[in-house]
């Protein structure tokens, strides 16, 4: 198998071991308002709940990724780098927050599953889109500048 895949191979398993934490975060934060804190109304109890556990999951899934699944793609590690990535990660994982929020309406109008039934496929379909886009566009791997690229010809003259 080529290099090149097998890190991709490993870097997913390391996402979707790291997700399981925000998983966990992201039930319990949930669990907690949607039937204790906002369980009076549709929208507290199946936006509003959905919409803050979100945002804890967001600030754990983010911790892993930043210190573990994609921290050879840190070149320098500082505050400004870390609200940079977070910056970026927390927009990007909004938009596949917006995936699972549909995904959840449309569960639970087509089933007529609890919100917590509805968030595990939803969960599946929006981790899916998370990960396209923390490799490819968030934790990109950067290129080098042009003037740091030796060509042969420059190698061969010693220039």
């Amino acid at each position: 198998m080529d290099n090149k895949y097998k890190k991709l191979i490993l870097r997913i398993v390391a996402f979707s071991t790291s997700t399981l934490a925000g998983f966990v975060v992201d039930m319990v934060v949930l669990w907690v308002f949607s039937r204790f804190v906002l369980n009076n109304t549709y929208a507290g109890k199946f936006i509003l709940s959905n919409l803050i556990s979100f945002e804890c999951a967001v600030l754990a899934n983010f911790a892993c990724a930043y210190f573990f699944v994609w921290k050879d793609r840190i070149s320098q590690r500082s505050v400004k780098s870390f609200f940079r990535h977070y910056i970026g990660y927390n927009l990007s994982s909004t938009g596949g927050y917006f995936v699972q929020q549909g995904a959840i309406l449309l569960f639970s109008w087509i089933f007529g599953w609890d919100v917590l039934l509805c968030k595990i496929p939803a969960l599946c379909i929006s981790g899916t889109l998370n990960f396209a886009l923390n490799e490819w566009v968030v934790f990109r791997k950067k290129t080098p500048p042009l003037k740091d690229i030796e060509t042969k010809d420059d190698a061969a003259t010693g220039q």
